[in-house]
């Protein structure tokens, strides 16, 4: 499975950050369904840990709304409602012009090494090639890198929740959904701003993608 966090770089992981992280992104992903139920036994032998750092994990999960625990029934992956979309956008459309402006400004060279990385990805973007699962992961990727470079960890953890949640909603839809690779695409210009240190234009283009995003979500519903 491939890895798309770029969050620390060059530090030890305890335990219970590598168990969230992998069980965060397989439910982001969906590859754990929404509504399926949790198992804190098998995924702690899939992950080659014990069952504390994953108890630790889902705790994290269930405060971001990723896992959902009901008394007498258990733990399950949190249902993906096509209502929250709004609401999820309505803080993304303020929160992450902020971040893309603050990331202009405060990036650093190794923020702007690892955004030209990326922004390399991006180009060999290949939508004949690439498959959806792929893409989104390497949306999450740019997204993840543009936070971090904000080196404000308050809200960093604010967009890696919301993005995460607005990706379940884009992974459920995503079959429906006509141009994907040219919304990927669109994270060039913005990754462009940010390293040249633009922050006006880095903040109107990522306003323009998550309404671009709200907006072909709705026409694949």
């Amino acid at each position: 499975m491939q890895h798309v966090a770029t969050e620390p770089r060059g530090e030890e992981l305890s335990l219970a950050e590598r168990a969230y992280r992998a069980i965060r992104d397989r439910l982001v992903m969906l590859e754990i369904r929404p509504g399926a139920p949790i198992n804190e036994d098998q995924l702690a032998q899939s992950l080659g840990v014990g069952r504390t750092p994953v108890r630790e994990a889902l705790k994290r999960l269930q405060y971001e709304r990723l896992i959902t625990t009901y008394p007498r029934r258990g733990t399950f992956a949190t249902d993906v409602n096509i209502t929250d979309l709004a609401h999820i956008s309505e803080v993304r459309q303020e929160l992450e012009p902020l971040a893309a402006a603050q990331a202009a400004r405060r990036a650093t060279a190794t923020d702007r090494a690892a955004l030209t990385a990326v922004r390399r990805d991006l180009e060999s973007v290949d939508s004949r090639r690439r498959d959806a699962d792929e893409l989104m992961r390497l949306d999450l990727q740019v997204h993840r890198a543009i936070y971090a470079a904000t080196h404000n960890p308050y809200l960093e953890d604010t967009l890696v929740r919301h993005d995460n949640l607005a990706t379940r909603i884009w992974c459920l839809f995503v079959e429906r959904m006509s141009d994907m690779a040219g919304h990927v695409e669109e994270h060039g210009p913005l990754i462009e701003a940010i390293i040249a240190g633009d922050p006006d234009k880095a903040a109107q283009l990522a306003r323009d993608h998550v309404e671009g995003f709200e907006r072909a979500i709705r026409e694949a519903i």
